[in-house]
């Protein structure tokens, strides 16, 4: 039995992240994509949801329900094609452990009926860093947010970005992560976050691009 290197504390903030075995693809649609973004809302509870829920017979939206008190404080998020990225901190003791027990349980029952299969479905246990000073914790807000410039331009950390401009284009159209919740967009999915547990790194939406912006302009 493998030992967690990483041991959670109350109120301490991590950088959680996992991939598909052997690197495959996790998400290969938009509805599993969106799928694993509504389990980050309703996941995030001590009570168990179903996540199809018919009120006067009209489906109740899972953004909605009442969770009562949170597991974690989700700060950040990015999806992508075989892995994902969140920035998390633990409300209450275990909080960590069980709101990713819950997580990947839903998604991987999810996934393996939807496609007809068995078995693991995620590289081994989620691998997770301390983010123990600010530098560490305000970088990983964009380290989180650039993740989707990898499917714009695989080699962008390596040799820069050749095209900027279309670079933060591409950002701003991809709806699998909190990038828009930063820059002011309003949707559903807001309320995954909890900003107001994490340091107020970027006042504005302003301060919030600014910071994306340098990242982008750095010569690699």
């Amino acid at each position: 039995m493998s030992i967690r290197k990483v041991l959670f504390a109350l109120g301490e903030y991590y950088h959680l992240y996992n991939r598909g075995n052997s690197k495959q693809k996790i998400f290969h649609n938009r509805g599993d994509y969106e799928r694993f973004v509504t389990l980050l809302y309703t996941c995030n509870s001590e009570n168990n949801f179903k996540m199809f829920v018919i009120e006067n017979g009209i489906e109740k939206d899972p953004y909605l329900w009442d969770r009562g008190e949170t597991l974690v404080s989700i700060g950040a998020y990015c999806l992508m094609p075989n892995h994902f990225h969140l920035l998390i901190k633990e409300n209450k003791e275990g909080g960590i452990s069980k709101f990713m027990q819950k997580l990947s349980t839903a998604y991987v029952m999810y996934y393996n009926q939807k496609y007809e299969r068995t078995g693991s479905l995620f590289e081994g246990k989620f691998k997770s860093e301390h983010l123990n000073t600010d530098q560490y914790l305000k970088y990983i807000f964009s380290y989180i947010h650039l993740n989707p410039i990898k499917l714009f331009q695989k080699d962008w950390r390596e040799m820069g970005i050749r095209n900027k401009a279309e670079a933060i284009k591409y950002l701003n159209r991809y709806v699998y992560s909190s990038y828009l919740d930063y820059i002011g967009i309003k949707r559903k999915q807001n309320s995954i976050l909890s900003r107001e547990a994490y340091p107020e790194y970027f006042p504005s939406i302003e301060d919030f691009q600014k910071e994306i912006f340098e990242w982008i302009k750095l010569d690699y």
